[in-house]
């Protein structure tokens, strides 16, 4: 969806929620990967991935002068002969550090093994991002999340648009220093909460 169409569907939108709240989370997404600079991770559910955004955010990424937007897609299914940037598998979520950014796309419950890597990479330091259904259990560790409901008329395909082309915009406000109050607290929750250093 190129620019002029993204700009249309905002005009036919205007009065609804979808054109704040795909910005304020593409706000929260460019911020993150702005303000650490540690890479942004994209991953679906074993039986939906996010390649179109993906695609979006590459092209974002370029267009906007922020190669920190170009996401490594993260697949259940990848395998070692499949080109580079398709064979990045779920391991790569679990060697996720303090910085980086995971972005959770999931159309419906993201299942048990997911959640479990998701929440190690947030005790790990990564901010992590949940867009899609509402799973409870998801957003619950997510610091940012923006829930479309599997029956609504707009659909997860259009926001993600929607979402992809507010975070190449150069429009959005700095987050750095503007997390807010339950993100600080769940990450210092997350300090307190941590297994100790191991001594080298």
């Amino acid at each position: 969806m190129d620019a002029v169409r993204v700009a249309l569907l905002r005009e036919v939108l205007a009065g609804t929620e979808w054109p704040g709240a795909t910005r304020r989370f593409a706000g929260a997404l460019r911020g993150s990967v702005v303000s650490y600079g540690g890479g942004l991770l994209l991953v679906g559910t074993p039986e939906y991935e996010p390649w179109h955004l993906a695609a979006h955010l590459v092209d974002e990424a370029a267009w906007s002068g922020t190669p920190e937007l170009s996401p490594t897609l993260v697949r259940h299914g990848a395998r070692a002969s499949d080109p580079a940037h398709l064979a990045v598998g779920l391991g790569r979520v679990e060697a996720t550090r303090r910085g980086e950014t995971l972005l959770v796309v999931a159309p419906s419950a993201p299942g048990a093994p997911l959640l479990e890597r998701v929440h190690d990479a947030r005790r790990a330091g990564a901010t992590v991002l949940a867009l899609g259904s509402g799973d409870h259990d998801l957003e619950a560790m997510a610091h940012e999340a923006l829930t479309v409901p599997p029956d609504h008329e707009l659909g997860l395909d259009t926001v993600q648009h929607l979402v992809s082309a507010a975070a190449g915009e150069n429009t959005l406000p700095p987050q750095r220093g503007r997390r807010r109050l339950r993100d600080r607290l769940s990450r210092l929750a997350d300090h307190l909460t941590a297994p100790p250093t191991t001594r080298w």
